[in-house]
């Protein structure tokens, strides 16, 4: 395949996506299989979403008993599944209260609605604002897009929705700068994905709880990409040793089924009663099932402490690669199983490369490919990859500049 080529627009679906001219008619473990026979390596994993792989077969068993039993009642009814999955995730994290939508932004809509809500409660009506950090992204709704405020995705969407003020990732100095009279909260990922792979530094994230504690701000982080595992903890924030007042999640939470949600403490969940915030589908039987199947596996003796021991694993293969190519690939960067390859080359091209012999990957921001292999993963599948990786490498025009690095 052509590393430009995508679908042409000869299908009534809008052309908002540029998709390779490739589907999947079915997948196992870490390893799609498309329409034309080939098997694919997955190391995008849906973006960060199959934290299981394909077709896990735990989750699959609890889907099909739930969907011969009930798929939907509504909010409008007490649904025990979402009972339980509220109560796994509060004892298993900061928050004292869920709620469940159906992806990430909804997830981030509701921490700003959250905000809001929680200084209008408290006689506060005027700390509406929220503070974010550039390089972001929250999701692609008007109000997420204006918090981001990504160019590329903000062009031709305005007017922006009002209320956010944006600082440098990483600098406390102008944060602090920024805290108005009606700043209500500070939002930030612990690891930007979609912004290049960039960690927070321990150090930043202890910052930002001092701060919002100084100036009775909340602290509210997206994990929507960096949660349930991805870094090799259940939760990002727990690296850092500090907890958020609120956090929204969704990707890995459903392990490919559509699921979100966003949790709180029970003080900065306080204004949100009967009536404030809603979902149809949030929280739905079906959803629900796959989400406690997902927990099952995550919190089970010793995995996620073999997720840590494949990321080391996994990393070490990456950085010598770069040591060995310099001149195609840059930088490893990430934290846990959600990594990023920085490239000297196209980021677009060197994806699409990979994609021609067999390995998914994932361009992100900074000239970056994300590497999102499912938690599964094994070392089998680790070398596989890394030797796709070696090759494209190797083989990189020498026109292009790519020479291999001399000892």
């Amino acid at each position: 395949m052509a590393e430009s080529e995508t679908v042409s627009v000869t299908d009534p679906l809008m052309p908002t996506y540029a998709r390779a001219d490739l589907a999947f008619e079915r997948g196992e473990g870490a390893y799609l299989y498309a329409t034309d026979g080939r098997r694919y390596l997955d190391f995008a994993a849906g973006i960060a979403v199959n934290a299981l792989g394909h077709a896990h077969p735990h989750l699959v068993a609890a889907l099909n008993a739930q969907a011969a039993k009930l798929w939907h009642v509504s909010n409008l009814f007490r649904i025990p599944e979402a009972v339980r999955l509220a109560e796994r995730l509060v004892a298993h994290s900061f928050a004292d209260r869920v709620f469940f939508c159906n992806s990430g932004a909804e997830a981030v809509e509701g921490l700003i609605k959250l905000a809001r809500k929680h200084h209008h409660h408290a006689g506060r009506p005027e700390r509406y604002r929220i503070i974010t950090c550039s390089g972001a992204f929250h999701g692609r709704t008007l109000t997420t897009l204006s918090a981001a405020q990504n160019p590329k995705h903000v062009e031709g969407f305005g007017p922006l929705t009002e209320g956010f003020d944006q600082v440098a990732f990483g600098n406390l100095n102008e944060l602090r700068a920024a805290i108005t009279g009606e700043t209500a909260a500070v939002l930030v990922e612990p690891v930007q994905g979609e912004g290049g792979i960039r960690v927070a530094d321990p150090d930043y994230l202890r910052g930002l709880r001092a701060v919002c504690d100084e100036y009775g701000l909340l602290l509210l982080f997206d994990e929507v990409q960096t949660g349930l595992g991805r870094t090799g903890r259940l939760f990002a924030y727990e690296w850092a040793g500090v907890a958020p007042d609120a956090m929204a999640l969704a990707k890995g939470l459903g392990g490919g089924f559509p699921l979100g949600a966003f949790l709180a403490t029970e003080s900065a969940a306080a204004g949100m009663t009967a009536g404030t915030h809603g979902s149809t589908f949030g929280g739905n039987p079906l959803a629900m099932a796959v989400g406690n199947a997902v927990l099952d596996v995550l919190l089970a003796d010793g995995f996620l402490e073999d997720v840590q021991a494949k990321a080391q694993d996994l990393r070490g293969k990456l950085e010598r690669i770069v040591a060995r190519y310099p001149a195609v690939v840059g930088e490893v960067r990430g934290l846990g199983l959600l990594l990023g390859l920085r490239c000297v080359v196209p980021n677009t091209t060197f994806a699409a490369r990979l994609r021609e012999r067999g390995l998914l990957v994932v361009p992100a921001g900074e000239n970056v490919v994300r590497l999102l292999p499912p938690l599964v993963i094994g070392a089998a599948e680790i070398d596989k990859a890394c030797d796709i990786i070696t090759r494209v490498c190797a083989d990189w025009p020498r026109e292009d500049g790519a020479q291999e690095a001399t000892a």
